[in-house]
């Protein structure tokens, strides 16, 4: 396995770890090719996309990011960024991106926002 690959690899490890406190049957998703639909599941109506990269390429990932969420019909998609310095074991700390359009959206299905507004 390349490096490259081992850093994917570890960083969705780690996420799913993290997220099994709240989604129980969350785990990494096995590679589906041209219908890639982000790198964990086991999370209803969420896709996730996560990133362990030293080069930050957040117009490419958000828009890697839009598409899985599409081809795995979520309501919502996250791009999940460790940042450089921030180590497998502090998950918690790792960026949550999104455009600010679908924030909206989960605040108004949260309840957050009148959806009349």
């Amino acid at each position: 396995m390349s490096r490259a690959k081992q850093k994917g690899t570890s960083a969705e490890s780690a996420l799913v770890k993290f997220l099994k406190t709240t989604f129980p049957l969350a785990e990494r998703r096995a590679l589906t090719g041209s219908n890639d639909q982000g790198d964990i599941t086991g999370t209803p109506r969420l896709a996730w996309e996560v990133k362990n990269q030293k080069s930050y390429k957040f117009s490419e990932w958000i828009k890697e990011t839009k598409v899985e969420t599409v081809n795995a019909n979520a309501d919502f998609g996250f791009l999940i960024v460790k940042p450089n310095g921030v180590g497998l074991e502090k998950t918690g700390s790792w960026w949550a991106v999104m455009e600010v359009s679908a924030l909206i959206e989960l605040l108004r299905k949260a309840g957050y926002v009148d959806a009349g507004l």
